[in-house]
């Protein structure tokens, strides 16, 4: 009775949040930086490509908030329906990357510093930029910029026809599932998750209730894929699915993930990954799901539109040798330093 009772709370949890028209989770790992270092050293990196204890600081302490809003229920929302959509990367030092989309406009504003130096990759300077590129000075300045949607779309397609696809062509269409397909999908999912997941239940105060889902990830992987390898006709192209040799690679270590439902509502999930690491000194190490307010997917105020073919053009001219900006470059490294 509990599996079924449990399982069932579950479902009727992700069926609340499907009929909402707005969704915003947050989703961070609970994980030190040492531990990062530890996982990285593990995987035998090459010289000079280990992660950088910046890198490493930012990843422990990064959060990433995300909200869609729809003019219908999300569960019944085709692309055309949705109408804003609001990403932000934030530390504890303050927001690194705040990217929104919004009526016919995409805003960006980041803190270019931080990320260079994380991503151990200085970036230019203001007045190091070529005339080209001036518009790109907001960027690096941390001011919020805006590109038209439609127009940012056509210079991805023109820039794909310069690298050798045929003038004129349209992108290929995205990959999506029909209803009757999503509906066998979810159903087929459901049956391997009653069989595989082992469901516990824990009550709390005001409303709390903890479920806990414990399978082994290969055994889980390998039962999801085997049920969905009957319905390869019906998904779209280029959505191939893992062999049973890719599968063996997957550890059999048990995975467990704790739901956090509130009247029934579900507002957090968090999934223990420490075991996979496959290290004993490797004590924490999971996944944060946390349902929240979000940020409203608003057009901030004040924003620099750019000329997207100005800038391409700019920022190319900037990084190649031949366009006379060699002293640029050496000026950049020391400026770097």
């Amino acid at each position: 009775m509990e599996q079924l009772s449990a399982g069932k709370k579950l479902d009727q949890a992700f069926e609340k949040l499907g009929k909402e028209k707005s969704i915003s989770f947050e989703l961070d790992l609970d994980v030190d930086a040492k531990t990062l270092k530890l996982m990285d050293a593990e995987s035998d990196p090459e010289p000079g490509e280990e992660i950088p204890d910046e890198a490493a600081e930012l990843i422990s302490g990064a959060k990433i908030s995300v909200t869609v809003e729809s003019k219908k229920a999300i569960d019944e929302s085709e692309e055309k329906d949705f109408v804003g959509m609001a990403m932000k990367v934030s530390t504890s030092d303050g927001d690194l990357l705040d990217y929104r989309v919004v009526g016919d406009y995409t805003y960006v504003r980041s803190d270019v510093e931080a990320l260079g130096k994380a991503m151990d990759t200085p970036m230019p300077t203001a007045d190091q930029l070529p005339p080209e590129a001036k518009g790109f000075k907001k960027v690096l300045e941390g001011e919020w910029v805006k590109f038209n949607t439609k127009e940012m779309e056509k210079a991805g397609q023109d820039m794909a026809e310069e690298m050798g696809k045929a003038p004129g062509a349209k992108p290929s269409p995205e990959a999506s599932l029909d209803a009757k397909t999503q509906k066998k999908l979810a159903e087929a999912l459901r049956e391997v998750i009653a069989r595989e997941v082992d469901f516990k239940t824990a009550g709390g105060e005001d409303g709390t209730e903890h479920i806990t889902a414990t399978a082994p990830l290969r055994s889980l992987i390998t039962e999801m894929i085997g049920e969905l390898r009957p319905l390869t006709k019906d998904l779209p192209p280029g959505m191939d699915l893992p062999s049973d040799k890719d599968l063996k690679d997957i550890p059999d270590t048990k995975v467990a993930a704790d739901f956090t439902l509130k009247n029934g509502e579900l507002t957090e999930v968090y999934v223990d990954l420490a075991k996979l690491a496959e290290n004993a000194k490797v004590k924490k190490f999971g996944l944060v799901l946390k349902m929240s307010g979000g940020t409203k997917p608003v057009a901030p105020a004040g924003a620099t539109e750019l000329n997207l073919e100005e800038l391409m053009g700019g920022l190319l001219g900037a990084m190649m040798p031949d366009a006379g900006l060699e002293e640029g470059d050496a000026g950049f490294e020391e400026g770097a330093a």
